[in-house]
């Protein structure tokens, strides 16, 4: 079956010595994830979660980074990855339609503080979560994707394994039975993204949860469906059409998948990147706003599907606009996190720019999704010139992926105003460093924000 071959996998490479190039992305990630995770504290759905659990707060070893305290491990995992997926700036798989970091990460370190385990530990447990999970992401999409949140479904998978490889490392009996009990609690669904709720971020901190209490059962005797996924009513049969669990396996333990990663370069929905460069390619060679008369955009379906939204009332259907950052990215050069300040929101001039945009879903790209995430925008100016420029791709995904000085900007940008900037590079540095640390000595909980 193929858990059995998963979980085998997972057991090894909990405690193998990685390949370095494997051990360096998984310390990106946990950048990367930090770098949401901070800022994400100061906005919802973060202050909800720390007043509805307030009387868990304070108590066991796992840390709730930036709220200056700590929780049981799926308390913490719960709120630290809802928190860390709410500013929409974390990784993605993007042949997966996934976001592993804010699940896997955040059910992992739980896990690790919980254990008092070795930093390399708490890596390897990371790149055991994001290879299972990334290779099932892949196997469903696209049809699952129409109705599913990956990262909630699927996030459950990855947290599980993670969790497993800290729980019980080098055993696959464990591996399996998390994985296949977490698989049973998957779920997020898309019309989350289509309100302004809370929901959506809290997906992936369900997902985290459901994958820490797996991976807990499990070390203690709690068993699973072992084909769970390819089973006649299993996974795969309720959430996806013909997933193809034959290519899960393909280079499993060999090439990895957490080297592959998308980190994101503006702080949005994710299938607005494309056409955010596009523009800003343009907007690079002279085309100014305040002389566009229209823009043109093909992208794929889903784009248009998820962030279709053409007059954005609030914040977070702001970032699920392609209109709203498009014109925004065309007015300031960047989408950052006060593109989505009230005053940024009812700006009139990018208002205006809105309703000059169309949006078209193009074959050629629909067919080419999850993996191809392309965007074609072509501008008219005042004088009638068209100014037109195709991306193939996204800054950030793998070909054309940001730098560690680059994350190292991001981190300093995003978590840095919560920390102070002394202690967010005495983080950073303590991150690159991790595989030679204890999780404890990056010193989590008494990290609190400075305003």
């Amino acid at each position: 079956m193929l858990l059995e071959s998963l979980s085998a996998y997972g057991a090894r490479d909990a405690v193998a010595r990685l390949p370095d190039e494997a051990l360096h992305h998984a310390k990106r990630a946990v950048l990367d994830w930090m770098s949401a995770l901070y800022p994400g504290t100061r906005i919802s759905p973060s202050r909800e979660l720390m007043a509805a659990h307030a009387d868990e707060l304070g108590q066991g070893r796992c840390s709730l980074p930036g709220n200056g305290t700590t929780a049981f491990p799926a308390t913490a995992a719960w709120i630290n990855g809802s928190v860390a997926h709410a500013i929409e700036f974390d990784d993605i798989f993007r042949d997966g339609a996934y976001h592993p970091g804010c699940p896997v990460i955040a059910a992992a370190l739980a896990l690790a503080e919980h254990h008092g385990a070795a930093g390399r530990a708490l890596l390897n447990a990371i790149v055991v979560g994001y290879e299972i999970s990334t290779r099932i992401a892949a196997a469903v999409q696209p049809s699952h994707y129409r109705y599913f949140h990956t990262t909630g479904t699927v996030g459950c998978l990855g947290a599980a394994a993670a969790g497993a490889a800290l729980t019980a490392p080098g055993k696959s009996g464990p591996m399996g039975h998390a994985i296949a009990t977490s698989a049973t609690f998957a779920s997020g669904l898309q019309q989350a993204f289509r309100s302004d709720a809370m929901s959506k971020a809290l997906h992936a901190g369900h997902a985290a949860a459901v994958g820490v209490r797996a991976a807990q059962g499990a070390a203690h005797g709690l068993t699973g469906v072992p084909d769970i996924l390819e089973g006649p009513v299993g996974f795969g049969a309720a959430l996806a059409q013909a997933p193809r669990w034959d290519s899960v396996l393909d280079g499993l333990g060999e090439h990895y998948n957490i080297t592959r990663m998308t980190q994101k370069n503006h702080g949005c929905c994710g299938h607005t990147f494309a056409a955010i460069d596009a523009a800003l390619a343009l907007r690079d060679t002279g085309v100014r706003p305040d002389r566009i008369a229209s823009i043109h955009v093909a992208t794929y379906r889903a784009a248009l599907d998820v962030a279709g939204n053409p007059d954005p009332a609030t914040a977070f259907e702001a970032k699920f606009s392609l209109p709203y950052v498009l014109a925004h990215a065309l007015r300031h050069g960047s989408v950052r996190i006060a593109a989505f300040d009230p005053d940024a929101l009812r700006d009139a001039q990018t208002r205006a720019l809105m309703r000059r945009i169309t949006l078209v879903a193009d074959d050629a790209m629909t067919a080419g999704f999850p993996s191809m995430r392309a965007a074609r925008v072509r501008i008219v100016t005042d004088d009638g010139v068209q100014h037109e420029h195709f991306a193939p791709y996204r800054k950030g995904d793998p070909e054309a992926p940001l730098s560690d000085a680059e994350l190292n900007d991001k981190f300093e940008e995003l978590a840095g105003p919560v920390l102070g900037q002394a202690r967010a590079r005495q983080l950073r540095d303590a991150v690159w460093a991790l595989e030679s640390l204890d999780v404890q000595a990056l010193r989590l909980a008494a990290d609190q924000p400075t305003s």
